[in-house]
C-alpha cells in the first residue's frame, strides 16, 4: 500500500491511497457491510455510486459462513464479488458492543456467538489469521474499545493492554502477510494525555496506517472535537488516517479540518432503512405526513436514480407500506449523497476552499444532521 498526499489546506487534506486493488480518494467514507454486503445494495450499485473502498467486519464473517469457507472460494473479494479495496475490523468493537457476552484477558477475548451461544476464543494472531484468511486489503489490530464513561484507572490499564495485543498482531502480520497493510490503532478514551502514551506505543510498533478507535461512544461532542484537534496533528503526516465508526457528516467536517484522511459509519445506511433521508436542505423523515401528496423529488438538486424516478409521495408510499423497495431507494439516495459530499469537500480542500466549504455546511449540519448510529 502507498499513500500520496496531494493537497494540504490548513491541516485539511486530500490523497490518495493506492492498493493491487485499485485507488482510494481521501478523504474517504466507508460503506459497511458488515457481513459482505452493503445492506439493501448489490456491489455493483455501490461501485456505480462512485464508492472506492468498503468495509467488512471480522467477528460477523468469523461466525457465518466462517474464514475457512472464505479463503476456500478464493478470498473475500471474490465471494461477495466487490474487486475493489475492501477493509475489515478486528472484531474489536463488538466485543465492546457485546460487553455481556465476553470475558477479556491478557491473552484475548472468549466470547459467546451472539447467534448460537457457542463459545470462541479470539487471541490477536487469530484476528490477524482470519483478516489474511478473507485476503481483505487493510487489515486491523485487535483492540478493546472502552465505554463511555470509563475511570482513567481502567483505561490506562486497557491501553498497555492494546500495545500488547498490537505488537502480536504485528508480529504476526510480519510473519504470515501476502499484500496486506496493517493499521494500528489508538485508544485512550477521552483522556489526552492516554491518547498520547497510545499513540507513542502504537508509533514504536509502527504500522501502515493509524486509526483513532473509541470515540463516537457516548462521550460528549466537545470531547470528541477535543481529542481529534490535538491528536490527528501528532499522527505520522506521511499514513493515512483513520477515525474509526465516526460517519455524522458534523464530525466528519471537524476531523477532515484537522487532518484525517477515512471514515466508516452505518449511519447513512441505517438511517435510509428507517426512513431517514439527507438532502441538500436537510434531513427529511420520510415517514411524516406531509409528504403523502408531495409529487417533488426527494432533493430537487440531486441527480441519483432515486430524486430522477421518484416523488417524495410514492417513497412515503413505499416506506409506510414496509415494501423492500423502500429500503433501497432510500439507501441508493443517502449512499450517493455521501458520496458527492465528500467529493465537493475534496474539491474545497484541493482548490485551497475548505474554510469556505466549512462555513457553507456547518451551519446546516448543526441544524438539521445531528444523528446517532
Amino acid at each position: 500500500m502507498k499513500f500520496k498526499i496531494l493537497k494540504i489546506d490548513g491541516f485539511a487534506r486530500t490523497g490518495v491511497i493506492e492498493t493491487d486493488k485499485g485507488l482510494i480518494h481521501t478523504p474517504a467514507f466507508m460503506p459497511v457491510g458488515t457481513n459482505g454486503t452493503v445492506k439493501a445494495m448489490s456491489p455493483e450499485e455501490v461501485k456505480e455510486i462512485g464508492y472506492e473502498i468498503i468495509l467488512s467486519n471480522t467477528y460477523h464473517l468469523y461466525l457465518r459462513p466462517g474464514h475457512e469457507i472464505i479463503k476456500k472460494v478464493g478470498g473475500i473479494h471474490r465471494f461477495i464479488n466487490w474487486y475493489g479495496p475492501i477493509l475489515t475490523d478486528s472484531g474489536g468493537f463488538q466485543i465492546y458492543s457485546l460487553a455481556s457476552l465476553r470475558k477479556i484477558t491478557e491473552e484475548g477475548v472468549e466470547f459467546r456467538s451472539h447467534i448460537d451461544g457457542s463459545l470462541h476464543f479470539l487471541t490477536p494472531e487469530k484476528a490477524i489469521e482470519i483478516q489474511l484468511a478473507f485476503d481483505s486489503d487493510i487489515i486491523m489490530t485487535l483492540d478493546e474499545c472502552v465505554q463511555y464513561p470509563t475511570e482513567k484507572d481502567y483505561v490506562e490499564k486497557s491501553i498497555k493492554l492494546n500495545t500488547l495485543w498490537a505488537k502480536r498482531c504485528k508480529e504476526y502480520f510480519e510473519k504470515y502477510k501476502s499484500k496486506q497493510a496493517i493499521f494500528g490503532i489508538v485508544q485512550g478514551g477521552i483522556f489526552t494525555d492516554l491518547r498520547f502514551n497510545s499513540l507513542q506505543d502504537i508509533l514504536e510498533i509502527g504500522f501502515d496506517g493509524y486509526a483513532i478507535g473509541g470515540l463516537s461512544v457516548g462521550e460528549p461532542k466537545e470531547d470528541m472535537y477535543r481529542i481529534i484537534k490535538e491528536l490527528v496533528p501528532q499522527m505520522p503526516k506521511e499514513k493515512p488516517r483513520y477515525l474509526m465508526g465516526v460517519g455524522d457528516l458534523l464530525d466528519v467536517v471537524h476531523a477532515v479540518e484537522y487532518g484525517v484522511d477515512m471514515f466508516d459509519c452505518v449511519i447513512p445506511t441505517r438511517n435510509a432503512r428507517n426512513g431517514t433521508l439527507f438532502t441538500s436542505e436537510g434531513r427529511i423523515s420520510i415517514k411524516r405526513s406531509e409528504f403523502k401528496d408531495d409529487s417533488s423529488p426527494l432533493d430537487p438538486i440531486c441527480d441519483c436514480y432515486t430524486c430522477k424516478n421518484y416523488t417524495r409521495a410514492f417513497l412515503r408510499h413505499l416506506y409506510m407500506c414496509r415494501e423492500i423497495l423502500s429500503m433501497r431507494l432510500n439507501t441508493i439516495h443517502n449512499l450517493y449523497f455521501y458520496c458527492r459530499f465528500f467529493e465537493k469537500m475534496r474539491k474545497a480542500i484541493n482548490e485551497g476552499k475548505f474554510q469556505e466549504f466549512k462555513r457553507k455546511w456547518i451551519p446546516l449540519l448543526e441544524k438539521n444532521f445531528l444523528t446517532s448510529n
